[in-house]
């Protein structure tokens, strides 16, 4: 099992805590709903779904997420979340993956009264319809709960970032929608995974930010190449990158270096 299949594990493990009961859902609450979804998406212009969490499926989708954002929407209609999925750039998706087990745990621990009052935000890459990563800002907010208090129906707007600059990594932030405060859930994520180099890798690294080769590095820390070259691949692998680019900004994102 590779770490995504366990990440996907994770999450579906955290999302059955949640005990449903068929019965008790009354979807004619979402029925009437959905003409002002659809007048909400005509005024903002801005995509929006919504996610069942019971049929764990997307049960609504704007008519405008082609226009928007080039959006298959036969496929959106025969293939749902997946091919939703399938649009997110792959280093995205892992990390927009642990912000979802994140948040879902913190829903678990506030007060089913307080459940409502939290939006997320979500600032990442998907592809366009000319198969380009373009940044999206995606907010989520729970439009239902059941009777017993379980997140059920969560509403998804979605626009164009005005940010498409460089930036590559993603951005999230929970938001108290009464107090207008915010939380950084990345924070927490990056804390508790922080790959663990040693003192040596660490100066090794910065060397490398600093555009020395490996014999130049050998001859500053008096050890051998073979050894600069030994330390360096312990480096990608624990940073889980594929060459030094990668591990520099990855590691300069998280102050290692």
């Amino acid at each position: 099992m590779d770490n995504l299949q366990q990440l996907e594990l994770d999450y579906y493990q955290v999302l059955n805590q949640q005990n449903f009961e068929e019965s008790e859902l009354d979807y004619t609450v979402f029925d009437n709903q959905v003409p002002f979804l659809d007048q909400m998406a005509k005024v903002k212009n801005s995509g929006l779904t919504v996610f069942d969490l019971y049929k764990r499926e997307h049960i609504y989708h704007s008519y405008n997420l082609n226009n928007l954002f080039g959006y298959d929407m036969e496929k959106v209609h025969q293939i749902g979340t997946d091919y939703y999925n399938s649009r997110i750039h792959p280093e995205d998706f892992v990390l927009l993956m642990k912000i979802g087990v994140e948040i879902f745990k913190f829903s678990m621990q506030i007060s089913v009264d307080e459940r409502k009052n939290f939006k997320l935000q979500n600032e990442y890459r998907i592809l366009n319809a000319q198969d380009e990563y373009v940044r999206i800002i995606e907010q989520f907010q729970v439009l239902e709960l059941d009777e017993k208090g379980n997140l059920w129906l969560a509403l998804s707007v979605i626009d164009v970032s005005p940010n498409q600059d460089n930036y590559d990594g993603v951005r999230s932030q929970l938001i108290d929608v009464k107090t207008g405060k915010t939380k950084s859930i990345l924070d927490k994520i990056i804390e508790d995974q922080l790959p663990e180099l040693s003192k040596r890798e660490l100066q090794i690294l910065g060397f490398v930010k600093e555009g020395l080769l490996s014999k130049e590095i050998s001859e500053n820390l008096s050890i051998s190449v073979h050894t600069v070259n030994t330390h360096r691949q312990n480096i990608l692998k624990k940073l889980c990158v594929n060459n030094s680019i990668e591990a520099i900004e990855f590691a300069t994102r998280l102050n290692l270096v």
